[in-house]
């Protein structure tokens, strides 16, 4: 029986020593076999929302390869955080007493920003072309994402007071995402119908009262060092799995019978175009022109009929 119980070995083949510097408050085993489990959580997410693409037609998957790059890339950064790499020690502002948070510094794990960086922007694209969202829109949303994402990572690293600037800032744009989620989108998505104001009530609600949880635990952890990184582990680990898996199983399970063309998301698969068979109807040759994906915008008016109009 000994031989068939492998302890996690992780924290030993990788110690808390970057730099020559090593770290006062790390995770522990504990903390580690947590990562583990939710990289093992995420990993499964993604595989099971990948093969549910299947089940749709090709131009009808963008949400479910969406949502399984969140969850694949979210796999990858657990995995570096559970074998106790992507981190670096950072002084604290605030020297605690108790054992669990004593010390100079702390490790700051920012592969977890990394991955925030990448993952919250799909989110967002999930969430806001459910609601038919116009591009510029989308763009400028994420835009104020990576602002959000960065000012959070920016402000882990600084071991001054002046943290707290970035972190104001953070929350800024964080104001200005809910706004878009919780007012904007949500009268674009009713006007499309009842089906996809359900489905994204549901997701945006969700995203919502988990992302303002997501500053309260940068106070607790990098900001403020109250909790220890093994708690850290738990929070923020909670809080991936309902806004990524828990986010993107219903997402999927919502546009089971949503058309994507309702969204205003044209999407040509290949045997549309003619270039490839050369016996498509006319009709989807007129299809095939367009650019692929037009969001609601509308097809470029063939050349003949242009050239009649000068």
């Amino acid at each position: 029986m000994n031989q068939l119980y492998r302890r996690n070995d992780a924290l030993n083949v990788n110690p808390p020593v970057v730099n020559g510097k090593t770290s006062d408050i790390n995770i522990t085993v504990r903390g580690s076999d947590w990562y583990w489990a939710v990289c093992a959580i995420m990993t499964t997410a993604a595989l099971v929302f990948s093969g549910l693409s299947h089940t749709k037609p090709r131009p009808q998957r963008l949400f479910h390869y969406i949502t399984a790059g969140i969850c694949f890339t979210a796999a990858i950064a657990y995995f570096s955080m559970g074998s106790n790499l992507g981190w670096t020690p950072i002084d604290v502002q605030f020297r605690r007493s108790d054992s669990k948070v004593s010390g100079i510094n702390r490790e700051i794990f920012y592969v977890r920003y990394i991955d925030w960086f990448i993952t919250t922007p799909l989110l967002l694209m999930d969430l806001m072309l459910t609601a038919g969202m116009p591009w510029p829109t989308i763009l400028w949303t994420i835009f104020m994402d990576w602002v959000m994402i960065v000012c959070g990572l920016v402000g882990a690293l600084v071991k001054s007071s002046y943290k707290w600037g970035y972190f104001t800032f953070g929350c800024a744009a964080l104001v200005y995402i809910i706004y878009q989620l919780g007012w904007e989108s949500r009268l674009h998505a009713s006007h499309i119908g009842p089906d996809v104001s359900r489905v994204y009530l549901m997701t945006g609600v969700l995203t919502i009262v988990l992302w303002i949880c997501y500053p309260i635990a940068w106070g607790v952890c990098e900001g403020g060092n109250i909790i220890s990184p093994d708690s850290e582990a738990v929070f923020y680990g909670i809080l991936d799995i309902f806004a990524k898996v828990g986010f993107g199983a219903v997402l999927i399970f919502g546009h089971r019978n949503i058309d994507a063309e309702r969204l205003g998301l044209r999407i040509r698969d290949y045997d549309e175009d003619p270039a490839v068979h050369p016996s498509t109807t006319g009709e989807k040759r007129s299809n095939g022109g367009s650019n692929g994906v037009t969001n609601g915008g509308q097809q470029a008016a063939p050349a003949e009929t242009t050239a009649t109009n000068v």
